[in-house]
């Protein structure tokens, strides 16, 4: 999976939160949900990776595990520390509290027999008493010196430490020897609810207890360590950090003889595994369906491969290729005989590349990670909590979730918390401070925000709304200009008066001549009809003269009131107009006679909206778009599906979108963590410590002395001072459940304030060799590498060159 670090000095007060880029690889969801009182209890979806006990597993053997790049550093409290990093340096470092497959830390026993507080009163101290085995590389013991050098250079104290994160160390006031050199206790000056959070991974003394070593000492290699494995060397040239067992590790022997991690693109790794350069690989749903369909491929006896080359060839197509390969034209002969021999070479290549596929499974559970859709609260639309609201309450969740997950066999429950994730003890659904989706909710928000569906029409220049020649006095003089106009109005209006006047005339002419032709037959008197014709021809005068009167007075208000051009529009975006709203709002030229794009209505008329605007809300002219951000790269294909649908939903509401499609590398740092963006979708772990790893992704933007804004990690700039005080309560809260309570509080409160909008879990899906145990998708818990291993003979994908 791919991680995105965040920039050094953007959080220098936080644990290790790593932001994630959804959609690099692939993404996980909640198993279950939790709204409080007496509903269901939230569970977590299982691990999957072919638990076997030791005694199953082989010894020995090489294990080659796909990362994205060689680290560069192993010191995972720098601000370029990654996924690798953190992956290599748990099977070197101490682990005090690993989590487990509940989400929760689970004490160690490899480094710890016992750690709890031991005073609150007036200071909280914690007693650690250490492994009595547990020692360094080197064979010195763990002790109260690395705890001390760690603490110093991460308490933020000592500037020359160049430190990415140091929340909970600051608090700490002194760490002392206890009654012997196993015992430690640390002294805290404020309580501090995540104390075990602290000293995972421990580094040894010769690492921390200098700026120097600290920054440079540990970013290419690691000369103590306490894990079961060591480190023999990184090849940066090769792609490589290769481990080998740990000959002073104190606790179960590690089962593999070396471990070696090399760096693979997440557009590599198929080709990785069918290379059989790997044995373990982080891979997305396309790579995963490539695997499920080797498992079904079929070749020989006669039979048609299942799929790929030569698939569609039917029997009589295949024996009217034999035919012509052997017939006596020596021409088709010879053409035929060569597209035989391409289509033999591709089926065996394809033969050969599902035979190794065939070779590995696909572990699958949901990443302790959830997907998210941001909205810059920092300025534009998106700063009202009003428009926000109603984008969130637009989002069918429920939808978007079974998209990404459904296809994949996982369960699809959208997640209900911001700070924990099903199955942990933090978790509870909030997402009732929000509401459900509910598009006419959203509608009403956006109406009282002022965005509506005659906001976006574009008004004319330099008028008053409304005819002026009702709000002025009937002897108000009259611009020359308006005199003018009136006049050869005026003139315009009695020429065609006259000219109809005659027309009339004659055609009366002519009805009375015809009247007498007629008279003579039926017997009506001459004069009377010829006093018939002079009334109607005085009434047709009359109601021609009222006309010009009407049409007279509604040029001048259409001159006073100022011109709409039909067609003067702004290119729109993609919007899909919405039911019914074609059938309510007709266009002005539509009601006119002869009306054409381009053409000149009559002022007061209600301008058309452009087809692009129509269903679109806006304000003051303006319509309501907004800017959604996404990567462009191949992996982000299912990110950008998910937003297609998000822009859908928006669509439905009057809401328009224009999608940005950036490189992966530039997705998050110059865009999300810039602030370049409305709209984005990224990932935050669950970690088990919410209320030191949430507060900088909640915090409310503080403005600096330069002007700026200080984030931290909040790059929706979306946060309120009770948010904050709400995890520094929790944060200081020693009694668990009370602590856990006001999380529940804070996570309600974010909720609604709308800036993050959980969707789902990320999936988890991992491609391990058939014969390899105890690996594979982990889910919470951290692996134990240990027992990773084979559980026989030679490894079904293990390097035929071992050079490769």
């Amino acid at each position: 999976m791919a991680h995105v670090g965040v920039p050094r000095g953007t959080a220098r007060k936080r644990r290790s939160v790593t932001l994630l880029a959804t959609g690099v690889l692939t993404i996980p969801v909640l198993a279950g949900c939790s709204s409080g009182g007496g509903g269901p209890v939230a569970v977590a979806v299982p691990q999957d990776i072919a638990a076997t006990s030791r005694d199953g597993v082989t010894e020995g053997s090489t294990l080659t595990w796909a990362i994205d790049a060689v680290p560069a550093t192993l010191n995972t409290f720098q601000a370029d520390a990654d996924s690798a990093t953190t992956r290599i340096a748990g099977a070197l470092l101490p682990s005090l509290f690993p989590m487990d497959a509940k989400g929760e830390p689970r004490l160690n026993p490899d480094y710890l027999e016992s750690a709890k507080v031991i005073e609150q009163e007036p200071k909280q101290i914690v007693l650690y008493k250490l492994n009595q085995q547990a020692v360094w590389s080197d064979g010195r013991e763990i002790g109260a010196p690395d705890f001390v050098a760690q603490w110093r250079a991460l308490s933020g104290k000592d500037s020359a430490f160049w430190t990415a994160r140091n929340a909970g160390y600051e608090r700490i006031e002194k760490i002392e020897r206890g009654k012997d050199d196993l015992q430690v206790r640390v002294t805290f000056s404020k309580p501090y609810a995540d104390w075990r959070a602290l000293f995972s991974p421990l580094y040894p003394k010769e690492v921390t207890g200098t700026p120097g070593t600290f920054n440079d000492g540990a970013r290419a290699t690691l000369k103590n360590t306490a894990g079961p494995f060591r480190l023999r060397g990184v090849s940066k040239d090769k792609g490589t950090v290769t481990l080998d067992r740990n000959p002073r590790w104190w606790g179960e022997e590690a089962k593999l003889e070396s471990l070696v991690f090399r760096a693979v693109k997440p557009e590599d790794r198929a080709e990785a595994l069918t290379g059989g350069t790997v044995h373990v690989a982080d891979i997305d749903p396309a790579t995963a369906n490539r695997i499920a369909r080797a498992a079904r491929y079929r070749s020989g006896n006669g039979q048609p491969p299942a799929h790929g080359p030569g698939a569609d060839i039917t029997p009589a197509a295949a024996l009217r290729s034999w035919a012509l390969a052997h017939g006596s034209d020596e021409e088709a002969a010879e053409t035929a005989q060569a597209t035989r021999a391409k289509t033999r070479e591709a089926v065996a290549a394809y033969a050969a590349e599902q035979k190794s596929l065939k070779g590995f499974a696909v572990r699958k559970s949901l990443e302790p990670a959830y997907t998210q859709l941001a909205m810059n609260g920092g300025s534009g639309p998106l700063s009202d909590d009003r428009v926000r609201r109603a984008i969130a309450r637009a989002l069918n969740r429920q939808e978007l979730a079974d998209a990404v997950l459904k296809p994949l066999g996982l369960p699809a429950k959208p997640p209900g918390s911001h700070l924990a994730l099903a199955g942990q003890p933090a978790y509870k659904d909030g997402s009732g401070a929000l509401g459900e989706q509910d598009t006419e909710e959203a509608q009403a928000l956006l109406a009282d925000a002022g965005w509506t569906l005659d906001g976006a029409v574009q008004k004319p220049k330099d008028t008053k709304a409304g005819s002026e020649a009702d709000h002025t006095d009937a002897g108000k003089k009259k611009t020359d200009a308006e005199k003018k106009t009136d006049a050869e109005k005026k003139t315009d209006a009695e020429k065609k008066t006259d000219a109809e006047t005659k027309k009339s005339d004659t055609e009366t002419k002519a009805d009375a001549e015809g009247g007498a032709g007629a008279e003579k037959a039926d017997g009506t008197p001459e004069g009377k009809q010829k006093e018939q014709t002079a009334k109607e021809k005085e009434a047709s005068k009359e109601e021609k003269s009222d006309k010009a009167d009407k049409d007279d007075k509604d040029d001048k208000a259409s001159r006073e009131e100022g011109l709409y051009i039909v067609g003067d529009e702004k290119p729109g975006d993609r919007l899909a107009p919405r039911a019914g709203d074609g059938d309510a709002r007709v266009a002005a030229q539509d009601k006119q006679p002869g009306g054409a794009a381009g053409a000149y209505a009559p002022a007061g008329t209600a301008a058309p909206a452009p087809a692009s605007l129509k269903g679109r809300l806006g304000k003051d002219g303006k319509p309501l778009t907004l800017r959604f951000v996404l990567p462009s790269g191949p992996g982000s294909q299912s990110l950008r599906s998910v937003g297609d649908k998000i822009v859908e939903m928006l669509d439905a509401i009057g809401v328009g979108t224009v999608i940005t499609k950036v490189a992966d590398d530039s997705y998050f740092k110059d865009h999300v963590a810039s602030g370049d963006y409305d709209l984005a979708l990224y990932s935050w772990p669950a970690t088990a410590y919410p209320a030191t790893d949430g507060r900088p992704i909640f915090a409310k933007p503080e403005p600096a002395t330069d002007g700026s804004l200080l984030v931290e990690q909040n790059y929706t700039r979306v946060g309120s001072d009770h948010i904050d005080q709400l995890f520094d309560r929790a944060v200081s809260e020693l009694d668990a459940n009370a602590s856990r309570d006001l999380l529940k509080q804070a996570d309600a409160r974010i909720w609604a304030a709308a800036g993050s909008i959980p969707l789902y879990q990320r999936p988890q899906l991992v491609a391990v060799d058939k014969k390899l145990a105890n690996v594979g998708a982990f889910g919470f818990a951290a692996p134990r590498y240990e027992d990773i291993g084979f559980t026989g003979g030679q490894a079904a994908g293990s390097l035929a060159d071992p050079k490769k």
